[in-house]
């Protein structure tokens, strides 16, 4: 099985664009490559390319017709929603069609009673919760680009955030799908239930990267906003000590909504830049946040608070109103630009881990950061272990970017071995094609390629990410990065 399409004849080529021409609007097509620069990668810069055309439907039926032109002159497909992720997965294919959903952009229907909410794949994350504020209610996972993300985007990549530790990750907040499949015909995944018969394809699909099927309509779990969140932030003078509370925190039996952990570099980063009142001076902070009625909420305060200071804490504070509290939310939130601001690039990774693996992981982070001579901001969900170190670099050294894709690279194996996982929200992509024979046995990748050619018979939808081919798999542990127009 070859997932890589084939390049397309120069007739063909013209045939495509013809189509495209008599089923799009003028401006819903780019295809001059200066205009579409701004589609050759995802937040991930370091791999870029451009496709034959961009075209941005106005509705799912010019979407049905674009993946109906595409199938019948086989040309590859790429989903995009708003360019926030991480992994190269909406990187364009160089002989396909990047298919743009940032225009089907309306919430369709909202039923509170049901606490429920039908979206457009290209809504944002965070106007779903306030178009049902009104009704005290919130839509859940957070991730901190829910201002920018899409809907869409997060069932692609299963996203989480900062109070997915309670709360859970996409797959647990959606409902049901529309989808469409690769020659256009449209499936309903899921339910308005609580469970649905048949296979559980909504877990399947929620985290698919765009390789099964375009996802168009999306129905989301809503949830009452709490009476009150209070946030706990702790100040430790060694990572092991912050490591070890975040243990602490579990097995007390205590479930927070949030659970985050910053080291010294991100927390000074994120005070410049947020003034959230973070202790400069700690080599760790913890982020806690309890919500829930005024009384377990006060309670749990206090139990964290104490055992914060039983761990070592050499400072504790509590968000004193939601003011407040949304302050130590927002230097958290604004870690990742914050880090931008002092140094040219950074590269953030995604491994999970066990908890109880958080200090020695982090250690063996700060290790190899000597190493390789590239310094490190940790900022992550401690709670769940999804690690997000970012390491700083400049990408206009060919010799960093070396050294960075190496020390990443190192991460992921770092995270798999000591009984965690390469990915926990971001996915795969290209980025992490290289290391899924690390994770995965032959026969488990063989599995995956066979659920993809069911789906998508000629591999034409995002082909050469997330899976890689199977006999090929020692070739893919020394993959090199593929950079487009350096």
């Amino acid at each position: 099985m070859n997932t890589a399409a084939p390049s397309l004849a120069d007739s063909n080529v013209e045939e495509l664009r013809r189509q495209l021409r008599a089923c799009l609007a003028p401006d819903c097509i780019i295809e001059d490559s200066e205009s579409q620069r701004p589609y050759e990668c995802d937040a991930l810069t370091l791999y870029r390319d451009l496709p034959l055309a961009v075209v941005l439907p106005e509705n799912v039926e010019q979407v049905q017709q674009v993946l109906q032109i595409c199938h019948s002159l086989s040309v590859p497909v790429v989903a995009r929603g708003a360019g926030t992720g991480l992994c190269a997965g909406a990187m364009p294919h160089p002989d396909g069609v990047l298919l743009s959903l940032s225009k089907l952009d309306r919430i369709l229907d909202i039923d509170p009673l049901a606490r429920t909410a039908r979206v457009q794949p290209g809504v944002s994350n965070l106007s779903i919760s306030e178009a049902v504020a009104c009704h005290g209610l919130y839509y859940a996972p957070d991730p901190s680009s829910q201002i920018a993300c899409s809907i869409g985007g997060n069932v692609s990549e299963n996203s989480g955030g900062v109070h997915c530790l309670k709360y859970g990750l996409t797959v647990h907040n959606i409902l049901a799908l529309k989808v469409l499949t690769v020659a256009g015909e449209e499936l309903t995944i899921g339910s308005q239930g609580l469970d649905s018969p048949g296979y559980d394809l909504m877990a399947l699909f929620t985290g698919s990267e765009g390789l099964l099927g375009i996802v168009t309509e999306v129905t989301v779990r809503l949830l009452p906003a709490p009476e009150i969140a209070r946030v706990v932030m702790a100040g430790f003078d060694s990572i092991d000590a912050a490591g070890d509370a975040v243990g602490a925190v579990i097995a007390a039996g205590i479930i927070p909504a949030g659970l985050e952990m910053m080291d010294r570099l991100a927390i000074q980063a994120a005070e410049d830049f947020a003034h959230a009142g973070y202790p400069r001076e700690a080599a760790a902070i913890l982020l806690c946040e309890m919500d829930g009625t005024h009384e377990e909420v006060d309670q749990h305060v206090d139990e964290v608070a104490q055992l914060f200071e039983q761990m070592g804490a050499t400072s504790i504070a509590v968000s004193h109103d939601e003011a407040h509290r949304e302050l130590l939310w927002k230097g958290r939130k604004c870690a990742f630009p914050a880090v931008g601001r002092i140094a040219p690039d950074y590269y953030c990774m995604d491994g999970t881990i066990p908890r109880g693996q958080v200090t020695y992981v982090l250690n063996e982070i700060h290790r190899l950061s000597e190493h390789y001579g590239l310094p490190v901001a940790n900022v992550f969900h401690a709670g769940d272990g999804n690690l997000h170190p970012l390491i700083l670099y400049d990408a206009s050294d060919p010799l960093q970017i070396r050294r960075v894709e190496a020390f990443g690279s190192e991460i992921l194996e770092l995270s798999v071995r000591v009984g965690g996982c390469i990915t926990g929200e971001h996915g795969v992509g290209v980025e992490k094609l290289g290391k899924m024979p690390s994770q995965f046995s032959a026969a488990e990748l063989g599995q995956f390629e066979d659920i993809k050619y069911a789906f998508d018979p000629a591999l034409n939808l995002n082909p050469g990410k997330g899976i890689p081919i199977l006999k090929r798999c020692q070739e893919y542990r020394a993959l090199p990065v593929r950079h487009q127009h350096d």
